[in-house]
């Protein structure tokens, strides 16, 4: 369950956020569309636990304070952020988990194919190499990340932007298909990323209707 009040966020002077509530049940799958700047993404890194808000309050699964709400959900960002490190790292994050609940993570993630071609596989290191990845790679490895962290509430935010159709729909196909029992929030501004979402709002000027 994820319930936002009034909340309220700025950078600075500038109002991104404006009294804002929403209320999301468990399971819920909500998408949020709207244009590039509007505060979609703002809003994710609240959800996310990476934000403090300046006013209002939030609950993320019985969490109120950001770090915690963090450790209780798995978050795609639209430019995931890579570590000099393997790709097997960048997907674990030092965590410890099973190499099959691993290589399940890989396969839903639609990664099987193009780390089969590498020499070392998942143990391939990125290092500065990270920067060379197409932005498709980068982010199936973010979401391979967090299906391996298994939160039951998956925020994302343009999580196939940089895909071209086909493989856009197969990735989302996936997303889906993993997330049936988990609580979605996705953000985009291409409403067919959205099909068979429980309700789907806008966002304009901090605002959502």
């Amino acid at each position: 369950m994820i319930d936002l009040k009034n909340v309220t966020f700025s950078y600075g002077n500038k109002l991104i956020i404006s009294n804002l509530s929403l209320h999301i049940n468990k399971r819920d799958k909500i998408g949020i569309m709207g244009e590039s700047g509007c505060g979609k993404s703002t809003l994710i890194r609240i959800l996310a636990g990476l934000y403090r808000v300046d006013n209002g309050s939030i609950i993320v699964n019985g969490e109120t304070e950001p770090l915690e709400i963090s450790r209780k959900v798995s978050v795609v960002m639209q430019s995931p952020m890579l570590l000099p490190l393997s790709i097997y790292d960048n997907i674990t994050m030092g965590h410890k988990y099973s190499d099959s609940h691993v290589e399940k993570a890989v396969k839903m993630a639609r990664l099987s194919g193009w780390i089969e071609m590498l020499p070392e596989g998942l143990n391939t290191y990125l290092g500065d190499r990270a920067d060379e990845l197409s932005g498709g790679q980068a982010q199936r490895i973010a979401i391979a990340r967090a299906m391996c962290k298994d939160s039951e509430v998956l925020l994302l935010d343009e999580p196939a932007s940089a895909l071209d159709s086909e493989n856009s729909k197969s990735v989302l196909e996936a997303i889906m298909g993993y997330a049936a029992d988990k609580t979605v929030v996705h953000v985009t501004h291409q409403s067919q990323h959205l099909e068979g979402y429980t309700r789907i709002y806008n966002l304009k000027d901090g605002i959502l209707t």
